[in-house]
């Protein structure tokens, strides 16, 4: 039986090899990710995620990483329920064995910590694509139950773009950084707010995000309305260093949302088109984004009637545990 060893993440020295693990994963399982130290240095100091409880590193009997687990809570303190997130790679040599399930049953005590020392119900939440059969296999044997799909779509962009085409007396700008930040967060979760899972984005979390490097504001689109409300947005994002180690030319429509009350007045169509407009001067030859198949601003139809296509399915199961 192999030997397990589990212990706390221990902070930047950690980082290289936790790289190294996702990376060999990638290699086998084919997602189309990259990970770099930058990445998990930038993800694991966001202002929400506590990594020394929440993430954990397994070693087997001769020191090596072979596996990893971490477990996002959004960032509502006085909630009286709580979702955990739980996200996992183990190294494709040692699958199938046992190390997955310890995982899992790691991410269970975390959660049963959680309703112990806020006395809120809690779930967590497990998620795979759709070809990883032993993974979504894995995750019903452990209790979990498939409860919603998203698709990767993609398009290319040496297709040609329709004209972007604003309601009268509304402009488009890109983000002025700190000075639109409070609005921007504002539109963000007035944008999704019915959505299925939501949690409010704080100012603190997304100021985080925007030191990424690779955050470009002239991608970051706001529409302003003829009063000055900020009333949609298209963030476009280009992953440089992934492009890179891929070998493509791929852009993102990372977010894409209106706020309440100026909905159906095609700004979500005009931001897209304008969003991709931006990524194609850029360089980029072919556009990405997910969406969710029950959205209940039936986004996907805003998606296929632009040109996107699906690439493939994200599954998200989940498990009640109070």
């Amino acid at each position: 039986m192999m030997t397990l060893t589990m212990r706390p993440y221990a902070g930047e020295t950690d980082l290289e090899a936790i790289a190294h693990l996702l990376n060999a994963c990638e290699a086998v399982d084919q997602l189309d990710n990259y990970y770099s130290v930058r990445d998990l240095r930038l993800e694991f100091s966001e202002p929400n995620f506590d990594a020394t409880r929440n993430l954990r590193l397994w070693h087997d009997g001769d020191g090596k990483l072979i596996g990893f687990g971490q477990i996002w809570f959004p960032p509502e303190a006085e909630s009286q329920e709580l979702d955990g997130h739980l996200w996992f790679r183990v190294h494709p040599d040692v699958r199938g064995d046992r190390l997955e399930t310890e995982i899992i049953g790691w991410g269970e005590a975390r959660m049963h910590e959680i309703w112990l020392e806020r006395g809120v119900s809690v779930k967590l939440y497990g998620h795979a694509r759709d070809k990883q059969t032993d993974l979504i296999t894995l995750l019903e044997n452990s209790g979990f139950t498939l409860v919603r799909q998203f698709l990767r779509m993609e398009r290319s962009l040496t297709q040609p773009i329709p004209a972007p085409q604003l309601p009268e007396g509304f402009t488009v700008r890109h983000s002025q950084g700190e000075a639109d930040l409070e609005a921007w967060v504002e539109m963000h979760n007035q944008s999704f707010i019915d959505h299925w899972n939501y949690h409010p984005l704080t100012v603190e979390t997304h100021r985080h995000w925007m030191t990424d490097p690779e955050y470009c504001p002239e991608l970051d689109l706001v529409a302003i309305a003829p009063d000055g409300t900020f009333a949609a947005f298209c963030y476009c994002h280009i992953p440089q260093e992934q492009n890179h180690h891929l070998g493509r030319n791929d852009g993102w429509i990372g977010m894409l949302g209106t706020r309440r009350g100026f909905r159906r007045m095609g700004l979500g169509r005009a931001m897209l088109l304008t969003g991709l407009q931006k990524l194609k001067a850029a360089g980029m030859e072919m556009a990405k984004l997910g969406v969710d198949t029950e959205n209940p601003n039936r986004a996907q139809t805003l998606y296929e009637s632009t040109g996107f296509h699906k690439a493939h399915a994200s599954l998200s199961f989940v498990k009640p545990l109070s």
